[in-house]
């Protein structure tokens, strides 16, 4: 159990962390370059005069490739950490008589997307360089319980049984939403918020097809049974 579960996990990782490298590099790189334009004063969003501010283009994504060899190198070793966690989930959900497909990774890989991604987002959505959040302690407390209430969630809707659970997972859902991010007290910054509207979607939406492919690609390999 304990090699077969070590395989799965490997195998999902490397895979995940590729796909999230080669899905960053083309989608969501370009954009934080651009945006580290205006964090440097490079680039501005309006003039002095309050009109709008023309100047060349983002960095070529080939200014320093060192760069991105060391996003693949840290995709690869956060993603084998996701996908032991992953499959560990599998290990447990087994015992207790459920099957694991590729179906049913790519679905868990879907609900891990929801609770590491799209709900803490909700309130923190990711931060393009250049924009302005509130302090650091607070949000990292307000991400990581949003994190912790809504894999409960996740469990309680899924595997729950009878109202009460239900029930329990919906509140768990709503409450760190209910009870607020923590934010500024007024909005400013550098960058242009389309762009950081731009960014925020594409990194949702890479993290959503990595998470998916991983938990697929996961299950798939739980399958096989040497």
């Amino acid at each position: 159990m304990i090699k077969h579960l070590l395989t799965s996990a490997m195998i999902a990782g490397l895979a995940a962390g590729v796909l999230a490298a080669l899905l960053q590099l083309g989608f969501v790189t370009p954009l934080l370059l651009e945006g580290e334009l205006y964090e440097t004063g490079a680039r501005l969003h309006f003039s002095a005069t309050g009109s709008p501010q023309s100047v060349a283009g983002a960095p070529s994504l080939w200014d320093s490739p060192s760069r991105h060899v060391g996003t693949l190198a840290m995709n690869l070793v956060t993603y084998m950490g996701f996908a032991f966690l992953l499959v560990s989930g599998f290990a447990v959900a087994e015992r207790q008589g459920k099957v694991i497909t590729a179906r049913t990774g790519a679905i868990w890989g879907l609900c891990a997307f929801a609770a590491l991604y799209l709900a803490p987002s909700m309130g923190l959505p990711p931060e393009l360089p250049g924009t302005i959040a509130a302090e650091l302690r607070p949000r990292q407390i307000w991400w990581g319980l949003t994190v912790v209430a809504s894999l409960s969630a996740m469990v309680l809707l899924g595997y729950g049984r009878g109202w009460g659970p239900v029930a329990l997972g919906v509140g768990l859902l709503i409450a760190p939403h209910v009870f607020g991010a923590p934010r500024l007290d007024t909005y400013f910054g550098v960058a242009a918020p389309e762009l950081a509207a731009h960014f925020t979607a594409r990194v949702l939406g890479v993290a959503a097809a990595t998470w998916v492919g991983m938990g697929a690609i996961a299950g798939w390999v739980w399958t096989i049974r040497t």
